[in-house]
């Protein structure tokens, strides 16, 4: 087994992309590009530290090396799951490659299964139709104040959402119920029931930030399920413990967004001597992405890399850093909804002797079957490791 005091730390900018999949021409996605077209829409970008990681060298060649610091590698993967969702993405990420998508409802919840939910729970609903959050508190926040009925809406993603004010249906409530429609739904393979508390009154409603996922669990054993059977230890930041369903998490570390999410990993720095750390940045994807608000995003990129400096000065020879995302969410695309992307691969290391690229991956699982020979877990899930490449000197693995 490792030895107990090797660390990696796996950060997910959810919904960053870096250019067209080889196949989203079948999504409607072939002209996307989340980062690139980010900073075309703002006039630049300035992430020092992403820069010195190779992102920048990624985006303009894949061979290119100007300016990356010495014990970073970059690359990029393609997704091997159909699909565009958080769900898909993270579970590839960590060995686990879907078949076959999960079902959206771009005509609207399905009648037969608001009866059943309606028959199950005891419940009437408003809504049942795609929206965004905020339009959908607009156009029906009054009535469900007037009658406490729950509002369920879906997107372009496999979700079915769920939103009440706390006044009328107590935050612990709400998730009870999602808890209860989760189950209900299992069979129609939906990825998640998303609670979706909010306060205020008319004109003036906003959401809390008491959100939670209740997802379908994998239907397959994953790199965390692995780590949890050789008691290696896994801390999970945001909302990657509801994207699993808890399973192989030892720590779940609860964060509203992405300060609070580079917070908590800072934190973990200290407390959390081995294992791995594997958090989510949700910004990019829910504020910014989906609202097609590239200044936002790229507001929320500047940040995130000065959060990154804090990180690597705190990282110890025998950590390891990787930085990926699950898909792409190009805030200046047509539409709302995720774009079907390759995704940045950056690794780091103090202790590796160089810098190159990795070159193009075939799979996100290619995460999964790194860390697994990081850790000396024994690996049979998809993917190919490129922990050779880093060449990093057996003393700090």
């Amino acid at each position: 087994m490792k030895p107990l005091r090797a660390r990696a730390v796996l950060l997910v900018p959810d919904g960053v992309g870096i250019g067209a999949a080889p196949d989203a021409a079948l999504y409607g996605d072939q002209d996307a590009h989340s980062v690139l077209h980010c900073a075309e829409a703002v006039g630049g970008l300035t992430l020092p530290v992403l820069e010195s990681l190779g992102l920048f060298a990624l985006l303009r060649h894949p061979k290119g090396t100007a300016r990356v610091r010495r014990g970073a590698f970059y690359g990029k993967m393609h997704p091997s799951s159909p699909g565009k969702d958080t769900i898909t993405g993270h579970w590839e990420m960590m060995g686990l490659v879907v078949d076959r998508p999960f079902p959206t409802f771009p005509q609207g919840i399905p009648s037969e299964l608001l009866d059943e939910i309606r028959r199950k729970t005891g419940q009437e609903f408003l809504g049942g139709y795609p929206s965004s959050g905020t339009a959908i508190l607009d156009a029906l926040g009054e009535t469900h104040l007037r009658t406490g009925k729950p509002i369920v809406y879906t997107s372009a993603d496999s979700v079915l959402q769920i939103a009440a004010h706390v006044d009328i249906l107590p935050v612990e409530a709400l998730h009870a119920l999602c808890s209860q429609v989760r189950a209900i739904s299992a069979p129609w393979r939906i990825a998640r029931v998303i609670a979706r508390p909010f306060v205020g009154g008319p004109g003036g409603f906003r959401r809390t930030k008491d959100r939670k996922d209740f997802s379908l669990p994998p239907p397959g054993r994953t790199f965390l399920d692995d780590l949890a059977s050789a008691a290696i230890p896994v801390a999970s930041v945001g909302k990657i413990h509801d994207i699993f369903s808890g399973r192989g998490i030892s720590l779940a570390l609860a964060a509203a967004n992405n300060r609070e999410v580079c917070g908590r990993v800072l934190e973990l720095m200290d407390s959390f001597p081995h294992g791995l750390v594997f958090a989510n940045l949700n910004d990019f994807d829910t504020l910014y992405g989906h609202r097609r608000d590239p200044r936002g995003y790229g507001a929320a990129l500047e940040e995130f890399d000065d959060s990154l400096a804090c990180l690597l000065s705190r990282l110890g020879d025998r950590d390891f850093l990787l930085l990926c995302s699950d898909h792409g969410c190009d805030p200046t695309h047509p539409g709302t909804d995720h774009t079907r992307e390759s995704v940045p691969l950056i690794v780091y290391s103090r202790s590796a002797p160089g810098s190159s690229c990795l070159g193009v991956r075939q799979t996100l699982a290619d995460v999964a079957a790194t860390l697994a020979e990081f850790f000396s877990v024994p690996w049979k899930g998809a993917g190919t490791s490129f922990l050779s490449d880093l060449r990093i000197p057996v003393r700090c693995l």
